[in-house]
């Protein structure tokens, strides 16, 4: 069975926090609250805990589409090859925020993820999962909580959430009710960005 905590985004309990962090170091999964709907999430760096998601997703690991959650742009030449001023300059303006940014992954990406040629970039406006990022010294991986249901595509009650994903993952984290609208994906690891799903964050950055 899942651990339920609740969380405020205004101002995360460290010790929660902290919790939730050791929860991640030893390969569990949680589900946390973004800026849009919630995510399922676990560290990159545990293997282990990477494949349990993939499996989840039905997806193999190496062809997953899952993004990286950062805490801010600091560690992003960790993971993305040098960007140009132009492109740095969009992400400064857009993040935090309901986007994620794909962009050319760099050769130290972690060694599931080491064939890509792009890496999906998220700073959600957020302090929940941002805290968390922030303590675990590193990005969590990142993708929606998608609902069977046609008429509410997004599952958005931390409640029902842990209904459903009671059996699945380690810790569900209740930070009041989710977005129904998904991250904007923009495209930017050739010469012109490319809007790939128009979601929350607004057109207007560019």
């Amino acid at each position: 069975m899942a651990e339920f905590i609740r969380l405020y985004n205004e101002n995360p309990n460290p010790k929660d926090i902290e919790h939730v962090v050791k929860v991640l170091k030893r390969g569990g999964l949680i589900i946390y609250p973004t800026d849009t709907v919630y995510g399922l999430g676990c560290d990159i760096t545990n293997i282990k805990a990477l494949e349990r998601v993939a499996r989840i997703k039905q997806v193999k690991l190496e062809k997953s589409n899952f993004s990286f959650v950062c805490y801010d742009l600091s560690n992003l030449s960790d993971y993305v090859k040098q960007i140009d001023t132009s492109v740095f300059k969009i992400l400064k303006r857009a993040l935090p925020g309901p986007y994620t940014f794909i962009l050319p992954g760099s050769k130290s990406l972690p060694n599931p993820f080491k064939k890509r040629k792009t890496v999906g970039i998220r700073i959600p406006d957020n302090n929940i999962a941002r805290e968390i990022v922030k303590k675990l010294g590193n990005p969590i991986i990142s993708t929606s909580i998608r609902d069977e249901d046609e008429v509410i595509e997004y599952t958005t009650d931390p409640e029902l959430i842990l209904e459903k994903w009671d059996n699945l993952v380690d810790l569900v984290i209740d930070g009041g009710y989710g977005d129904n609208e998904p991250s904007t994906v923009i495209d930017l690891s050739e010469e012109e960005p490319i809007v790939v799903r128009e979601g929350k964050g607004s057109l207007e950055i560019f």
